[in-house]
This record gives C-alpha cells, sequence and structure tokens, in this order.
C-alpha cells in the first residue's frame, strides 16, 4: 500500500500540486508534510504506529483561493480514497438530516470502488478472453447434434458449415482476430445480460439508519434469484457490456472489500468544507435556528477524534483517516469552534486572498487551466483558438476587478469572464465558423466585449 508513497517526498509533492494550482505555498507545504507523515506512520516501528496521529489540517481563507482543490489534488497524487462534504448539510442527532458518520460511509464506498476497479484491471487479460469467447459463441453457434459450427453472416442466414472439428478451430481463430481488430464491430449478435435484482425498499415505523437500510436492501437483493436478458447488440456494445460482467465473476469481493477498508484508514482523506458555518460566536448565544450547531460539532468530533463506524463493508476505524477542514470564516473565528474540536485540527493554514497576478497565472500555467480547455474543446471541432499574452492579462485584471468591487469569489471569477468572451463564437461553431479556422483572442477583443461590463456596476452584479 506505501509503494506508491514511497517516491513522494515532500517536495515532490508539492511540485505536483504546482502543475495545477497556483500560489498557496504554505498551503501546499503543510498538505505534503501531512501526506509523507503517512508513509513514515506506516514504516515505523509496529509498537508506535498506533500512537501515531495524522496532523489534521484546518484552512482558512474565502471562496474560490483553492483550498478544496488542493485536498481533492493531494488524494490523486496519493492515489487515496477522497470524500468532499459539507459541515452544513449535517445535522445533530435527532434531527432531520444527514448524519456525520455517512461521511465514513462514503469514504469506504471510494475506496471499494477504487481497489475494484483496481482487481479490474488486474484480470482484464483474462476477463477479455472470456468475453471473446462468448462473442463467438454468439458469432459461431454449433448445431444440435454434431460438431460442425455454422457462421451467421450479417443477416442472420448461416454460412457453409466447416467439415470437421479442426477447420472448426481454425474458423473460431480466425474470427477472434477479427473481433480483435474491430473488423466485426458493427455486427449484431445476442447475448445474455445478468440484471439487477436488488429491490428499493421503503419502512414503515420508525427511521431507519443508513447502514442498515443498505444492508436490508442487499440482504433481499441476495435471496432473490439472478436473471438473465436477451439482448441483441453489436459486437463493440457487447464487449462492453460482457467485459465488466466477466471481471466482476474473477473479483473476490471479500477480498476487495478488505483492502478497501484499510486503504480508507491509512490512506482516507476527509475534506470537510464550511467548517464556519457550524461554528457559533460566544456572544451570539444558543437557540433559533442555530440550535444544532454545536451539537453537529460534538457529533463530529469522535469521528475525528478516532472511533469504529460500522459499514456495509465492515467495521472501519477512523484514527488515522487524514481531515482537512476549511471555512472562510467571515462572520465567526476559529476559536469560535468548541476547544475539543480545534484542538483536532493543531496545523492552521491562512491562504492568501488572489492577485491580479494570480490570475494571470491562473489563465496561463496550470496543466488545466481555462485557456487549454477551451483550446481542447474548439480543437475538437478543428477550430485553432490562440490566446495573445495581453488578452490573458486583460481577463485577469476585469476578472480582479470584479471579483473588488462585487464580491469576491475568487478564481471562479475567471469562470464567468470566459465564458462571457468566448460564448459566441462557441454558438457560431461549426455552423458559421467551420473547420480549420483560427481565433485568435487579443486584449482589444477582451476589452470591447468585456469593459462596459466591469463599468456598469449594476449590470456587473448580474451577469459578471
Amino acid at each position: 500500500m506505501t509503494e506508491h508513497l514511497d517516491r513522494l517526498t515532500p517536495r515532490q509533492i508539492v511540485f505536483e500540486l504546482d502543475q495545477y494550482i497556483i500560489g498557496q505555498n504554505d498551503a501546499k507545504r503543510n498538505v505534503a508534510i501531512a501526506l509523507r507523515n503517512r508513509w513514515r506512520r506506516m514504516n515505523s516501528p509496529a509498537d508506535i504506529q498506533k500512537e501515531i496521529i495524522p496532523n489534521n489540517i484546518l484552512m482558512i481563507g474565502a471562496t474560490g483561493v483553492g483550498k478544496t482543490e488542493i485536498a481533492r489534488r493531494l488524494a490523486k497524487i496519493a492515489d487515496a480514497p477522497f470524500v468532499k462534504v459539507e459541515a452544513s448539510k449535517f445535522t445533530e442527532v435527532g434531527y432531520v438530516g444527514r448524519d456525520v458518520e455517512s461521511m465514513v460511509r462514503d469514504l469506504v464506498e471510494q475506496a471499494v470502488g477504487m481497489v475494484r476497479m483496481q482487481k479490474k484491471e488486474e484480470v482484464k487479460i483474462k476477463a477479455e478472453q472470456a468475453v471473446e469467447d462468448i462473442i463467438l459463441d454468439a458469432l459461431i453457434p454449433p448445431v444440435h447434434g454434431s460438431g460442425t459450427p455454422r457462421v451467421k453472416s450479417e443477416n442472420g442466414n448461416d454460412d457453409m458449415p466447416d467439415d470437421d472439428g479442426e477447420l472448426n478451430q481454425r474458423t473460431r481463430e480466425r474470427f477472434r482476430e477479427k473481433i480483435r481488430n474491430g473488423e466485426l464491430d458493427s455486427r449484431k449478435i445476442e447475448i445474455e445480460v445478468q440484471q439487477n435484482q436488488t429491490p428499493n425498499v421503503g419502512m414503515i415505523g420508525g427511521a431507519v439508519d443508513d447502514v442498515s437500510m443498505m444492508n436490508i436492501q442487499e440482504m433481499i437483493g441476495n435471496m432473490m434469484p439472478r436473471r438473465g436478458k436477451k439482448r441483441k447488440v453489436t459486437v463493440e456494445e457487447a464487449r462492453k457490456i460482457l467485459l465488466d460482467e466477466e471481471a466482476s465473476k474473477l473479483i473476490d469481493m471479500d477480498e476487495v472489500k478488505v483492502e478497501a477498508i484499510k486503504k480508507a484508514e491509512n490512506l482516507g482523506i476527509i475534506f470537510i468544507d464550511e467548517i464556519d458555518k457550524v461554528a457559533s460566536s460566544r456572544s451570539g448565544g444558543g437557540g433559533g435556528p442555530d440550535v444544532s450547531r454545536e451539537g453537529v460539532q460534538r457529533d463530529l468530533l469522535p469521528i475525528v477524534e478516532g472511533s469504529a463506524v460500522n459499514t456495509k463493508h465492515g467495521v472501519i476505524n477512523t484514527d488515522h483517516i487524514l481531515f482537512v477542514a476549511a471555512g472562510a470564516f467571515h462572520v465567526s473565528k476559529p476559536s469560535d469552534l468548541i476547544p475539543e474540536l480545534q484542538g483536532r485540527f493543531p496545523i492552521r493554514v491562512e491562504l492568501n486572498s488572489l492577485t491580479e497576478s494570480d490570475f494571470y497565472q491562473i489563465l496561463k500555467t496550470p496543466r488545466n487551466a481555462l485557456t487549454k480547455q477551451y483550446e481542447a474543446m474548439m480543437e475538437s471541432e478543428g477550430v485553432e483558438l490562440i490566446f495573445e499574452d495581453g488578452a490573458l492579462r486583460e481577463m485577469a485584471k476585469i476578472a480582479f476587478e470584479v471579483n473588488s468591487e462585487v464580491e469576491n469569489i475568487g478564481a471562479r471569477r475567471l469562470q464567468t469572464v470566459m465564458s462571457l468572451l468566448l460564448n459566441d463564437f462557441m454558438f457560431d461553431i461549426p455552423d458559421v465558423i467551420g473547420a480549420d479556422s483560427q481565433i485568435t483572442v487579443t486584449a482589444e477583443m477582451v476589452t470591447e466585449k468585456l469593459s462596459h461590463l466591469v463599468k456598469n456596476r449594476d449590470l456587473s452584479q448580474y451577469i459578471l
């Protein structure tokens, strides 16, 4: 499990994050150390491993500065299960709403999905061979009473049969080669597909928790016989449908669940956004619609401290899951959280507001920059999109000005600016602007299309 983390030194982690996130070096350094500490713990002497607790992180910063993106990219770098939740969606036990344990169950589901995909990749070659055999059986069904096959032609009629078993084998191998080369992709065949028999169960009476409901549904689903359904599809479609089924047959799901829980326990990352929304000001008193805020914090506490949570895949201990909490803290302060919860997020990181220069770099540098996304979309239509450097600077300037005057939504403002700038072109392609065309975005074009919206403050509130 730690092999992937071996090469991820803190400097390497920061380097990887730099490919997608501009600035916020302090936050990157802290999450890099937290991730490397997981490898250090798992490679420590066995008698001390359980005692090393993760350094959970509290990120403080306005919306759109990169808090979620840092946590999400960190999980991708580490190949770790990742769940993002909003603290404001949870309610105290006894109120109607999601309970805090559901985020741990979601993490386990993510881990199960990841391990299952990994196992499917390992058995992919065997599964592909099994799928080829099924498709061959559909294409060359044996005639009853003899071992002589008949090859089905395009119109469903039988072609001339082979004379004996040796010819049969040669015919199958010839057709297997054609399947692999995609020569038969458009030919229709009839296959049997397994249907999911898990029912939707509703309960009358008292409330049933999520785990119990999932277990009841799974139990009833296992009791019901699995049924196959005949479908007529192309060879190409059959390959996709059957590959998943055949790979699943080759996987030991009990082994998957054990590995998934271990992966979630040791590598899982839970990102709790809007933690400031459940922090009540000490002077505000208790009562009113915010009565359950402190209750949510107290429900979060045992999960973050470390406890056992029941899931439909087994019991998971949360002791070594990395929790990253985040909030703008415009109204409340981190000190407004209950002291016990504050103590469970010992690393505090304040993220900087983005500057005009940051916006320019965000448009230009990251691998997934908006400019590169639009270039790729237009390239799919055969249109070349070019951004002049002056245009990028002008877009950064406009986004920064609107954030300063209307409402600061961080880098998300760039999406609005880019959309307004290019929407006319996106609409005209391919009907008016055909393939092999070139669109060059200049500073003058940006000014012409967007400057009047910036000057008209009332209009910019609605449009930008």
